[in-house]
C-alpha cells in the first residue's frame, strides 16, 4: 500500500516511545484543507478502528482509514532533517497538485 523509510519509521518510533502511554500505533490520514484542498496528518491512536488498514513494520504500527487508504496508495513517506528543521515528507504518485510546504496536495 504505501511504503515508509527506516527514518520515517525511526521518528515514528521516537514518537510513540515518548507518548507517556500505551498507543495502538501512528495514524497516517487525509484530510479536507490545507493550501491545495486536502492535507496530509497523523497522530498517536490509542486504539485501531475496525475499518483500519493496519501496517505492522517492526515496533511501529501505522493505522490508515478507508477514507484516507485511496489518497495515499503508492505513497513514500520519510522523515528528513536539515538546516530549515526536520519532518515528514510525503511523495505520493496520486497528488496532481501540492502546495509549497508540501503539507497539502490535491
Amino acid at each position: 500500500m504505501i511504503e515508509i523509510t527506516e527514518p520515517a519509521r525511526s521518528a515514528i518510533k521516537a514518537a510513540i516511545d515518548g507518548a507517556g502511554q500505551p498507543v495502538a500505533g501512528l495514524r497516517l490520514m487525509v484530510q479536507s484543507g490545507g493550501c491545495a484542498g486536502l492535507k496530509y496528518g497523523m497522530a498517536l491512536e490509542l486504539e485501531a478502528q475496525p475499518d483500519d488498514a493496519v501496517m505492522e513494520l517492526g515496533e511501529v504500527t501505522v493505522l490508515i482509514d478507508p477514507q484516507s487508504q485511496e489518497h495515499l496508495a503508492g505513497a513514500t513517506i520519510d522523515f528528513v532533517s536539515g538546516i530549515e528543521g526536520a519532518g515528514f515528507v510525503f511523495n505520493n504518485p496520486n497528488a496532481k497538485n501540492a502546495c509549497g510546504c508540501g503539507k497539502s496536495f490535491c
